[in-house]
């Protein structure tokens, strides 16, 4: 016999609590299985018309025996029945399966007979019913007994009619009928689907998955436009939480793209305003329809820059589908700000100083929005829409800024007799100026990191994002590159030096007579400041006490990082040069905060050169068909040549050692403006060593990180507009107090409605990550609907709560709330 026999488990239960059972079998249908069936230590007596003498036995003879009194056939009723007086006192038990189980279950509920015998497969099954019982409690009604049910059927605890719904949604979207097949087999189907006719308003003579999904949809579609029904507001409800969980945003995202097209939503919106198109976020169609709009306004010049900005930042915060195309917007984003700011720049500069301080300012930005478009254009999750964006913005950045600002600055160039400025601290000067101060005296240490070709607009951006970072405070100083502006003399400037001179044949280059190229050299000339240089592949194979011991062993620490130099300089990469630079800021980073965990706290960020970079070939203008002469040509490159007698050529500038600072016999011989030296075989789109902005416009960064936070998130007030509630939903007003910083950064809520702990309505994600300085452009509203759940708390005090996350752990707790009266005339309609 099975341990797990209902009817041994049964009689096991009876006689926990009595010492007498009286076994009713009418047909005898267990006659044969009485002694298998009873407990261990129950005596079984077959009453076999023998019961004075069984009634004598049971009470007088052994009154401390437990006794099964089994009787099969027919009984006698009222005082015919000679045992009547003991079922009175102990109860009658009977093999009725349905009885059985009813009592085994503790199910109650009227009715519960009738189901039990209707679903006889679904209690057949020993697995289900075990899953069943444990989800069962004394009070559940007849209903709340059949959604758990389904929720056994569909292999979850869950019993609510939303998440019964999910689970079917997100097999459906899987192509997995199996749930839903396992309520059919359990004779459960139609108890859904009245379910979804009187919760959700779904009704349909033939239902299915399929056909709900559509239903769905098209009533999202339609804005869920019969709001006031308690029926169209519970599919909203729980619409909006399909898609914002992420148990089934995926599946909702998947079923949204075939019911687009079923309802043949794209034709649709085709013809929408972004107005129109911009009030919900139910199809992919739709997000990729605001997404040509956007690109036709940018293109056009019909939508300002601003707006652009805002719309990108509402379908951030709003759209489930943003994050499918979060590059693509990028795109959108750099390239509405980059071309009203190429047409409304300054690019007529009345001065060296103010070309360079124009730059440092201002001009880097459109170098930076640049490379920010161009690096998403490249990498954006589908790139044809932005084909036409991309040739507008190549002509307008190659044409209308780079070669008018190097045509402007060539003409500041030309009248510069020495190569310094007191406008900006030369980068020949940096150990001096930067470095020297703090070891001076042994009082402090500093670490020097070196990103070869880290350009001023990159390092900018690196900058904001280091002083996002908790703790750390940066700020970016802008140098006077050295000319040519090339690897090896930038990375000797940046030594400690009197004189810097090039080598017989250019390179190495010498600092103070002393060879500068390579960590080994480079460490000599440290050493004798009580410093070191290294390698930061080598830096970062380190362990972490072993960097702590390298910079307790120095005064300071030179780390060499070679990423966006490494890439464009070779042909073959050269167009990896974008990603190569958003690479850099995350290694220099990296960089930083494990030297931050080695205890240095004085950190500088600096680069050799800086460069230019255009993703199309330049106009034939700007390749040299004239060949820089002298009597010795040592080196020849795209932008610059070293020699010894060099010819006066109007297509370069000219400078002897001396008005660049060198104290060698090399002539240094720059092209004009942005043009290039033909090579043979060299890349068109990167280039360095010239005098250009990009070029010569050297950052230093400089890092500190402290013990005192320096990130904190924006902070956000509830503007209630009412202290009541008397309508199935409320719209409040929220402000977020500050625009977003480096330093002061977005936050993100969770808005709803809760009567005690108990959520009464939709919770809705919010981000608070306005950039404006204008207090109006910072307000955002969010409508919460109530649930059924809020018929309860009618005519009580209920809780506008905003919640925020605690860290990565998908817990949230409270933010601040204002309470509200629920005063309503009318309540929901029921659920399981």
């Amino acid at each position: 016999m099975s341990k797990t026999d209902p009817i041994h488990d049964h009689l096991v239960s009876r006689f926990e609590q009595h010492r007498l059972v009286v076994w009713r079998d009418p047909d005898g249908s267990y006659a044969t299985a009485v002694e298998t069936q009873a407990p261990t230590g129950v005596t079984v007596l077959r009453v076999e018309n023998d019961e004075f003498g069984i009634k004598h036995r049971v009470l007088r003879d052994e009154p401390g025996t437990k006794f099964l009194l089994y009787r099969n056939g027919s009984v006698p009723e009222g005082t015919e029945n000679w045992l009547l007086d003991l079922e009175l006192a102990h109860g009658v038990f009977t093999a009725d399966r349905s009885a059985l189980m009813q009592t085994d279950l503790g199910l109650t509920a009227p009715g519960t007979d009738v189901l039990i015998a209707e679903h006889s497969g679904f209690f057949g099954e020993i697995k289900l019913v075990a899953k069943f019982k444990a989800l069962l409690s004394p009070q559940n009604d007849l209903p709340t007994v059949k959604a758990k049910m389904c929720a056994v059927a569909l292999g979850q605890k869950e019993h609510s009619f939303s998440e019964l719904t999910r689970t079917l949604l997100v097999q459906h979207a899987a192509s997995d009928n199996s749930g839903y097949q396992s309520l059919v087999t359990q004779g459960l189907a139609d108890f859904y689907w009245d379910g979804a006719a009187a919760i959700y308003g779904y009704e349909s003579e033939s239902p299915s998955v399929a056909g709900f999904v559509l239903w769905m949809f098209k009533q999202a579609r339609d804005g869920f436009e019969a709001t006031s029904s308690s029926a169209a507001r519970n599919v909203e409800i729980d619409f909006r939480s399909f898609r914002d969980s992420m148990r089934s945003a995926d599946a909702l995202k998947k079923l949204a793209r075939k019911a687009e097209i079923d309802l043949d939503f794209a034709e649709q919106a085709n013809g929408a305003s972004l107005s129109e198109l911009a009030r919900n976020d139910i199809f992919d169609a739709g997000e990729q329809e605001i997404i040509r709009h956007l690109i036709e306004g940018i293109r056009s010049q019909t939508l300002a820059s601003r707006d652009v900005a805002e719309m990108i930042r509402t379908r951030r915060r709003d759209s489930v589908w943003f994050g499918d195309y979060s590059i693509l917007y990028s795109a959108l984003g750099a390239a509405a700000e980059l071309l009203p700011a190429i047409r409304s720049a300054r690019l007529d500069l009345s001065g060296f100083d103010d070309g360079l301080i124009h730059y440092r300012d201002d001009l880097f930005r459109i170098d930076q929005l640049y490379r920010q478009y161009t690096l998403a254009s490249q990498t954006a999750e589908f790139t044809q829409p932005l084909e036409a964006l991309n040739e507008l913005v190549e002509n307008a950045y190659v044409t209308d800024f780079l070669s008018k600002l190097g045509v402007s600055w060539q003409q500041q160039v030309d009248h510069v007799e020495k190569w310094k400025t007191p406008a900006i601290t030369s980068q020949s000067s940096f150990y001096d100026h930067y470095i020297a101060p703090l070891l001076h005296g042994g009082r402090k240490k500093a670490v020097v990191i070196i990103s070869d070709a880290l350009r001023y607009e990159v390092a900018e951006e690196l900058t904001s994002k280091i002083r996002g970072e908790n703790k750390y405070d940066a700020k970016i100083e802008a140098t006077l590159g050295v000319l040519p502006s090339y690897t090896q003399l930038g990375m000797a400037a940046l030594l400690p030096h009197r004189t810097l001179a090039h080598s017989e044949d250019g390179d190495p280059v010498l600092a103070d007579g002393l060879l500068s190229n390579g960590t080994a050299n480079r460490s000599k000339i440290l050493a004798a400041v009580g410093g070191t240089a290294i390698q930061a592949t080598g830096f970062l194979k380190m362990k972490p006490a072993e960097r702590r011991d390298l910079y307790a062993a120095n005064q300071v620490l030179y780390v060499y990082h070679d990423t966006i130099d490494a890439t464009g300089d070779k042909a073959v990469s050269e167009h990896r040069t974008f990603k190569a630079a958003s690479d850099a800021i995350d290694e220099i980073i990296d960089i930083v905060k494990k030297l931050a965990s080695a205890n240095a706290t004085n950190i500088f960020v600096t680069a050799d050169h800086g460069f230019l970079y255009q993703e199309s070939r330049l106009a034939p203008q700007f390749n040299l068909t004239v060949k820089p002469q002298g009597d010795k040509l040592v080196v020849e490159n795209r932008r610059y040549v070293l020699g010894r007698g060099l010819k006066q050529n109007n297509a370069f500038r000219l400078f002897t050692p001396e008005q660049v600072g060198l104290s060698s016999d090399l002539e240094v011989q720059i092209p004009n403006s942005i043009c290039r030296i033909v090579k043979p075989g060299a890349g068109f789109q990167f280039v360095h060593g010239g005098a250009s902005l990009q070029e010569i416009v050297v950052p230093v960064i400089s890092i500190n990180k402290g013990r005192s936070d320096t990130v904190e998130l924006v902070n956000v007030d509830i503007h209630p507009e009412s202290d009541k509630i008397t309508t199935g939903q409320i719209v409040v007003k929220l402000y977020q107090q500050s625009a977003v910083t480096d330093q002061r950064t977005a936050r993100k809520l969770r808005a709803g409605l809760y009567f005690g702990e108990q959520l009464i309505s939709n919770e809705s994600e919010l981000l608070f990550d306005a950039e404006s300085t204008e207090g109006r452009d910072r307000f955002q509203s969010v409508r919460l609907l109530l649930s059924k759940e809020a018929d309860a708390a009618n005519n009580h005090s209920v809780e506008f709560r905003l919640s925020e996350p605690i860290g990565e752990t998908g817990e949230w707790k409270k933010y601040k709330s204002v309470p509200y009266t629920l005063k309503r005339s009318f309540t929901t309609d029921f659920d399981f």
